[in-house]
């Protein structure tokens, strides 16, 4: 393959997008076959990307200025990330045929699916920092129609939050790259940092905090999340399923080009940004598992539940320790799969049944009972119960902080990680068992099922499938992600 394939998902999703929100489509099932046929192709050459036997592709598309170039390099992290993406992307883009059938003469959700799948498969490939910040912000641009798709009152404003705070947090990002250049340097990525400096000085720090609050708030990191609590409900819910499996994830890639790709770890540990966003983490992942267990509009309370598990992801990071980068990076992975899951499901539940309160919900396992049992499958796995995946990132990332010679990180951090988990208990168990076990108030006579169709259900029980194979065979992924631990420490 050459490095020219590395535009093939953002040129073909454009072209993609484009034709489904120009053209006048007489019939839906044309517009479902272009989107299903451009996500598949989508996940192909992403897949013959990560085969190719070339030790690196890379491709220089042209220079903004000297000193700003636009290049794209294919590299195992990009591969991980760009896999992950554009599979989840197709699992949540053949959910939306039946969740959006009703809209029958509207393409747009489908236009804009497929121009921020584009973006967010060419920014993995990203060879620079400069090049992930457009793509970045192109992601984001484009995305914010996924939340206002409604055009409720409700959905325009949450909409505008979302752009509101992803803009701001694209203002420190982009300030702290205007600090480093200033430099001299071109922030290219190389595994281990590219800097090649012993220390940094104030301003130095300031920028890489600032990069690190910038992407962040992508990732749902305090005090920058609240955009996440506001959007998800709103919008459709696989908008709202990719919105936390993979668009977050794009924050984190950054956090992970910056730190471990730019300046290199070395740099970070002991100082205080290292402190700072340890502390800005174990507050986030907390602070989300509360907010989580009071929250009764369903939605919602998946949303305050990512706030909270991506913060796993970050602090894992924050902790500058190879053994809690593997369990970051494997958090990366099982979370996408749950939470598209557990998103696909609640949406399965809105349409299917108008409700969208746990409240409400007590007894729905016997009309809905495969759609309950890949929530109830993912919720067991995300909670941390082995033998499912999440227990194997948290078991690293636990094991991280007891060796990341921190001393206050080494005991509060896995406290932290273990008081969350009981939360996340509380509130994604006793969603299974009102469902499954509602009580004596529920009479037991034969109920109509409303279990959605094949185009639902099969993306969620092929993610719930690898969200617990994972953590029973996970050989190929664990070695994948130990070597690419092993490049940047």
């Amino acid at each position: 393959m050459t490095g020219m394939w590395m535009l093939f998902p953002l040129a073909l999703s454009l072209a993609g997008g484009l034709a489904a929100g120009l053209l006048r489509w007489r019939s839906r099932r044309g517009l479902l076959w272009l989107t299903g046929l451009a996500l598949a192709a989508n996940l192909a050459v992403t897949l013959g990307l990560c085969l190719s036997p070339s030790a690196q592709l890379s491709l220089p598309a042209f220079a903004v200025s000297p000193e700003l170039l636009i290049l794209f390099k294919a590299d195992g992290l990009g591969k991980l990330f760009a896999l992950l993406f554009s599979f989840v992307w197709l699992m949540a883009g053949i959910a939306a045929f039946e969740y959006m059938e009703h809209e029958q003469d509207n393409p747009r959700f489908f236009c804009f699916y497929l121009i921020v799948g584009g973006a967010l498969s060419a920014a993995c490939w990203a060879g620079n920092l400069f090049t992930y910040y457009i793509l970045f912000e192109l992601m984001t641009l484009t995305s914010m129609p996924l939340v206002l798709h409604s055009l409720s009152h409700e959905s325009i404003m949450a909409a505008l939050k979302y752009l509101f705070y992803s803009m701001g947090g694209a203002f420190l990002t982009l300030f702290g790259i205007f600090l480093f250049l200033t430099e001299g340097w071109t922030l290219d990525f190389v595994p281990g940092g590219c800097l090649g400096l012993e220390s940094l000085n104030g301003r130095e720090l300031l920028a890489a905090f600032l990069m690190v609050l910038g992407f962040g708030t992508k990732a749902g990191l305090f005090p920058m999340h609240g955009w996440l609590p506001t959007a998800h409900p709103v919008a459709p819910a696989p908008a709202s399923a990719v919105l936390s499996g993979v668009i977050t994830k794009a924050g984190v890639l950054g956090i992970i080009r910056c730190v471990y790709y730019v300046l290199g770890a070395g740099l970070l540990r002991g100082s205080w940004v290292q402190l700072a966003w340890i502390v800005l983490t174990l507050i986030t992942v907390f602070m989300g598992s509360m907010m989580a267990y009071q929250e009764d509009l369903l939605k919602k309370r998946m949303a305050y539940s990512t706030v909270s598990q991506v913060s796993y992801v970050l602090f894992g990071l924050a902790a500058l320790h190879p053994v809690a980068y593997v369990g970051a990076l494997l958090h990366v992975v099982f979370h996408s799969l749950v939470k598209d899951t557990l998103f696909l499901s609640a949406g399965a539940i809105i349409i299917k049944t108008g409700k969208t309160r746990v409240s409400q919900l007590a007894g729905i396992g016997r009309e809905m009972p495969a759609t309950l049992w890949c929530f109830t499958l993912v919720s067991i796995t995300l909670i941390g119960i082995p033998p499912t995946s999440a227990f194997l990132s948290k078991w690293y990332l636990a094991l991280g902080a007891l060796e990341s010679g921190i001393p206050t990180v080494r005991w509060l951090g896995p406290a932290v990680l273990l008081l969350s988990a009981l939360l996340t208990a509380g509130y994604l168990l006793t969603v299974a068992i009102k469902a499954f076990l509602p009580g004596d108030g529920i009479a037991m006579e034969k109920v109509k099922k409303h279990e959605p169709g094949i185009a639902m259900l099969l993306p969620m029980l092929v993610m719930t499938v690898l969200a617990v194979g994972l953590g029973i065979w996970p050989g190929a992924l664990l070695d994948a992600v130990q070597g690419l631990a092993g490049l940047v420490f």
